[in-house]
């Protein structure tokens, strides 16, 4: 099956998706079904995928490490690991919405923010690293968002999320500079796909423009080919859904 988004990535090989049955997660997942991979790796907490040739479901909990462990051990095996992608994220949940005021803010709120935000991400990369080939191009990616840029923040507020997807921009930058020492060809990047018709961000899109309001199929193919586009030399940095770096 000839690769259309992803064609610099060797064949045979695999690729995995943590936060698969998310909006944008479940979007990249079925369009990495089609890209002629060995095996896509479909990994969520409900460890459950739509029934789509060469896609593999597996449960991941990204709160806890040893679930992490667990998954990696899981896909130790088979065709080179070449993309990995981790598309989770909190923004609000049920009791708790993004912070307007320093007055609002809650420990344990923010203590689940970095775990799910920036903790669980970076235990993924310290697991699924390993598992990348030592030649050969192969990709890291996680899914920040553009509010985490600290040098972008014009209008304050969501301090949480603003604060976790921050951290999680530097996770990307320092496994990035360790990656590139042991493989040189490997590329650790973080991306924002913009605001997408999901759970996460339905709450707050009553003042977004219709045509920057995107599917998730939309910026599932935007990502996949920004990634593709990239190069080592472009690893450690932060790129939007049109290919523009954005400021850490």
């Amino acid at each position: 099956m000839p690769s259309n988004l992803l064609p610099d990535l060797e064949r045979p090989s695999r690729a995995l998706v943590v936060g698969a049955s998310g909006g944008v997660g479940s979007a990249v997942t079925k369009l990495l079904a089609r890209e002629g991979f060995e095996a896509v790796h479909a990994l969520s907490r409900k460890g459950q995928a739509d029934e789509q040739p060469g896609v593999h479901a597996g449960p991941i909990d990204i709160e806890h490490e040893s679930s992490i462990a667990a998954a990696a051990e899981a896909v130790r095996e088979g065709a080179p690991l070449r993309l990995v992608l981790v598309a989770t994220g909190l923004l609000h949940d049920a009791t708790l919405q993004p912070e307007k005021t320093y007055r609002s803010l809650d420990p344990e709120f923010l203590a689940r923010s970095f775990r799910v935000n920036a903790i669980g991400p970076a235990l993924v990369a310290k697991h699924m690293l390993p598992l990348l080939p030592k030649h050969g191009r192969s990709i890291f990616a996680v899914i920040s968002a553009r509010v985490g840029s600290i040098e972008d923040n014009r209008l304050g507020g969501w301090y949480g999320y603003r604060a976790s997807k921050a951290a999680l921009n530097q996770f990307v930058r320092s496994l990035a500079v360790e990656l590139r020492r042991q493989k040189p060809e490997a590329l650790c990047v973080a991306l924002h796909p913009g605001t997408v018709d999901t759970a996460l961000s339905q709450p707050f899109q009553g003042g977004v423009e219709s045509e920057k309001l995107f599917t998730s199929a939309y910026a599932a193919e935007r990502l996949l080919t920004v990634l593709n586009g990239l190069t080592a030399t472009d690893t450690g940095q932060f790129f939007a859904w049109d290919g523009q770096r954005i400021p850490f």
